[in-house]
């Protein structure tokens, strides 16, 4: 595809699948992996960086297109996938109505887009743990073992930009998920910058990567959702405004910088701070144009500006032409919402271990789980019996003699019931795949 064949000015509308999309040939990426759950040996793969041929689509573009009511027959589609690609620009697009992604970045191989301008909502109404925009990476120092991943990056720290040799920019775009997340960076998404956009429901969420800059965003009624992240990771997290406080999932590194934020209240910011991050980010009142209309430009009393936070224009979002804006839907604008409480799940002791009940699309994202069922194990020491059972840290307890645990009460009670069985099935899920195990009933 060239310059002078790009998608402009199109409305789609009603179809089964995705509306536009920009793959390129399996053969292009050295050493891929075609899902999840497969890896390679470090001596397996090879260490050329960049693609093998030139069988992949590279400095397009799709712009102007009013995309909505898609996926009638697929589900696993998007308004506009990008895969094995490199250098495509995005831009001015209106995207509504989808049963999963409105863009979607579906590996690393090779970077360098230009996401600008575009307006989605409405999005991952028939799917789960996704995002209004997603991605994933899954490049050569992928591994489905988390504890496996932090091994190989920390020893071949140069596996990392081997797919993804360009940024990828996310800038000037209005999102909104009501069913997860506003900007997810899923599964190893690395080298992003994500600047001046408005994320109106779900937040931005980084998973499993490395080297992404989100800096001058507006985040209402939502926060930064940080998971799993490397040591090392080299994430930086500033000049942003966040209506509620963080909301991280096993998170031991806090990655490069996160500092220079604003928050709505001194109680959010004292919280902040206790990860030992924000040192000089700032509580005030977030003071908004006309918030109600869905203009976010931050007035001038405001101390945002204190931080370094630069106002950018909120009238360019989505389609540009006459005959599309015309018909083209817009998001419902939330009401603010300066909510001063973290999501605090409530730990259990249980056979000497520590456990908590799945709760909410961030702990079924950072666990691989099918729904927002089970229990996770939070520690397991060696005098534990569960610990004989081969279950660890991390691990989530999915069922328990064929039945499926919604809450420690559920575990509990379940334990009592069969108490005169010597032995108790579990279930449990473990990087994205479920095992199974004995416990001497205690």
């Amino acid at each position: 595809m060239s310059w002078d064949n790009i998608p402009l000015y199109n409305h789609i509308h009603d179809i089964g699948a995705s509306a536009i999309c920009f793959v390129g040939d399996t053969s292009a990426v050295r050493s891929g992996l075609s899902n999840y759950g497969k890896s390679l040996l470090f001596e397996q793969i090879d260490l050329t960086p960049g693609p093998r041929n030139n069988l992949y689509p590279r400095q397009c573009s799709a712009e102007d297109n009013l995309i909505h009511n898609i996926g009638q027959v697929e589900k696993q589609v998007a308004g506009i996938q990008i895969q094995i690609a490199s250098e495509i620009n995005v831009r001015h697009n209106t995207i509504y109505n989808t049963p999963r992604a409105a863009i979607n970045i579906g590996d690393g191989a090779f970077g360098g887009h230009l996401l600008e301008y575009n307006d989605a909502f409405h999005t991952v109404l028939e799917t789960g743990d996704h995002g209004t925009f997603n991605s994933w990476g899954r490049d050569r120092f992928w591994h489905p073992s988390y504890k496996e991943m932090c091994k190989r990056v920390a020893e071949h720290p140069e596996l990392i930009f081997l797919d993804a040799r360009y940024t990828t920019v996310i800038r000037n775009n209005r999102f909104r998920c009501d069913h997860g997340w506003d900007i997810n960076l899923d599964d190893g998404s690395s080298n992003y910058h994500i600047y001046n956009n408005v994320c109106l429901h779900g937040g931005i969420k980084l998973r499993e990567g490395f080297h992404r800059t989100v800096e001058n965003n507006i985040v209402i009624n939502n926060s930064l959702h940080p998971h799993v992240w490397f040591n090392n990771s080299g994430d930086i997290i500033q000049r942003n405004l966040f209506l509620q406080p963080y909301k991280p999932i096993q998170i031991k590194n806090w990655g490069k910088q996160i500092d220079y934020n604003f928050f709505p209240n001194a109680d959010i910011l004292k919280t902040m701070q206790g990860y030992q991050t924000d040192k000089h980010s700032i509580a005030g009142k977030p003071i908004f144009k006309n918030a109600a209309k869905g203009d976010f430009t931050i007035m001038p009393e405001c101390s945002v500006f204190n931080i370094g936070f630069i106002n950018f224009p909120q009238d360019r979002f989505g389609v540009y032409s006459p005959h599309l804006k015309a018909i083209a839907s817009q998001p419902e604008i939330p009401d603010l919402n300066c909510n001063t409480s973290s999501l605090q799940q409530k730990e259990y002791n249980w056979l000497n271990s520590k456990i908590r009940a799945v709760q909410g699309a961030g702990d079924r994202s950072a666990f691989g789980l099918p729904d927002e069922k089970g229990i996770i194990v939070l520690e397991v020491p060696e005098h534990s019996p569960l610990y004989k059972t081969g279950i660890t840290a991390g691990d989530v307890i999915y069922k328990l003699n064929k039945h499926t645990l919604t809450s420690v009460d559920d575990l509990l009670n379940l334990i009592k019931k069969y108490k005169g069985f010597k032995k108790l099935d579990i279930d449990y899920f473990r990087n994205q795949q479920l095992f199974t195990t004995q416990l001497k009933n205690p």
